[in-house]
């Protein structure tokens, strides 16, 4: 009795060797960095996603949860600001974090989503009394490892 041969097709390996290709590129261009735990509100955890865009710039995806309300903190604050550390041009301050309670829960959320011109090598989180602010104030909330 003859053993039979299965020998993919080209078109097939080709197929394959293309998705894999695809798959490491987008995992490559895409970074996942977790926030330390927090000494200011260690219930809080959150994550930042990067990814570059065609243009060079980074898209800059923030998530966290179980936050305090800045107005419960030890020094009561209004609002969660998301400054980044770059390389060339040293700390921007990236936005507001957006705070919110779902239906279902009374935990308060935080995101921020953006896109800038730098890459960011930090990110971190302060509490402020205003959002339009050029330099962080002390009372860090947040912040992730440098990467």
């Amino acid at each position: 009795m003859k053993a039979i041969q299965i020998i993919p097709s080209r078109s097939l390996f080709m197929t394959s060797l293309s998705m894999l290709v695809i798959f490491t590129l987008l995992s490559a261009c895409s970074k996942k960095i977790n926030f330390n735990t927090s000494t200011v509100v260690p219930a809080a955890e959150g994550v930042v996603k990067i990814k570059k865009d065609s243009n060079k710039n980074s898209s800059v995806d923030i998530k966290i949860k179980n936050l305090a309300e800045p107005e419960r903190l030890e020094y009561p604050k209004s609002v969660y600001v998301v400054w980044m550390v770059t390389e060339e041009n040293g700390i921007k301050n990236i936005g507001q974090l957006i705070s919110s309670k779902s239906m279902f829960s009374s935990q308060l959320e935080g995101t921020l989503k953006t896109t800038t011109p730098f890459a960011p090598k930090r990110i971190f989180i302060t509490a402020e009394d205003s959002s339009d602010i050029s330099m962080p104030g002390s009372y860090v909330i947040l912040e992730t490892k440098s990467f």
